[in-house]
């Protein structure tokens, strides 16, 4: 099974992934690609730009679609999380972003790709202990995320791929992750 846990910036996505795949060792974790451009020597503005998202998005795209279909993989983000941020940066500088074109077909093979998104929206209290501006990204990108997970905004869901909600404490989160990936 293919899994992406998605979610804004500090809601335990990899929390998550690192206590699944302790659970189930037969998965194997793949870093957001953040993490994985880091290694490669890119250099991320701070505050992060649409640049750095793109990167990001070009990135996640590449490592999902070169993953063998057949591993069970947990992926750190998915493409709607960089489209959420992607959405919002342009947004609040006065931009429009919207994939088209290539970008597209190369996002909607990656979504066809996986089996199951992990949808953490941000818990109730919140509380992160992240500065103003990136609190107000933070809440942003979690409501672009509902819009795009609950509702299909961008109409890219197909029925083959399942969207799992998970809010609760970390265990909570686990204990659920798992029993859902044991009755398929």
């Amino acid at each position: 099974m293919r899994i992406a846990v998605t979610g804004t910036h500090g809601t335990g996505k990899t929390t998550l992934i690192e206590d699944f795949a302790a659970l189930k060792p037969e998965y194997h974790p793949i870093p957001e690609p953040y993490f994985e451009l880091l290694q490669k020597g890119h250099c991320f503005s701070d505050p992060p730009m649409i640049d750095d998202f793109s990167s990001q998005l070009d990135q996640n795209i590449r490592t999902v679609l070169e993953t063998k279909s057949d591993d069970k993989v947990l992926f750190d983000r998915c493409p709607f999380d960089l489209i959420a941020y992607l959405e919002v940066l342009s947004e609040q500088g006065g931009e429009e972003w919207a994939p088209s074109g290539r970008l597209l077909q190369k996002i909607e093979a990656a979504l066809q790709s996986l089996d199951l998104i992990v949808f953490l929206p941000i818990g109730s209290p919140d509380v992160t202990g992240q500065n103003a501006e990136m609190q107000q990204l933070r809440s942003a990108v979690d409501e672009q995320l509902k819009q795009i997970l609950r509702e299909d905004s961008l109409g890219l869901i197909t029925q083959a791929l399942a969207i799992l909600e998970l809010t609760g404490s970390p265990q909570d989160r686990l204990q659920a992750l798992a029993a859902h990936c044991t009755h398929r």
